[in-house]
């Protein structure tokens, strides 16, 4: 499995001024997914959208300052063993494994430069 950025995260304090914002720019499309203040974002015509990430409230970040920048997360087969890599490579995990009920499964960390990421494995049966 290539290990690509598959998908980002915008944190935002005003979601719909965000979604506004990058609409105008860039004609994404956004589409509600769970709790009102996430919206996943979309870009194609109707019938072949491609998800290419989240416009999310900074609530959700793991960080206790507010997160500037994106959160990108990486693809791979299996979350589990690259969580010990992480650390011993000199990462600091700052959200433990979870599901994504129905997605996956994720884990947020920070890189040596501070940097946020995140690793996610595709598992249907994930909750």
């Amino acid at each position: 499995m290539k290990h690509k950025v598959t998908h980002f995260a915008i944190h935002v304090d005003d979601l719909e001024r965000a979604r506004a914002f990058y609409s105008k720019l860039f004609n994404w499309k956004f589409q509600d997914y769970g709790p009102h203040d996430f919206k996943q974002i979309v870009t194609g015509d109707s019938g072949d959208e491609e998800l290419i990430g989240a416009l999310q409230s900074r609530r959700y970040s793991p960080l206790d300052q507010p997160l500037l920048g994106l959160e990108g997360t990486v693809m791979v087969e299996d979350v589990d063993p690259l969580i010990e890599k992480i650390t011993s490579a000199g990462g600091t995990i700052c959200m433990d494994k979870a599901a994504i009920p129905g997605v996956g499964w994720i884990v947020k960390f920070r890189d040596t430069e501070g940097n946020l990421m995140c690793i996610m494995s595709l598992d249907p049966d994930a909750v």
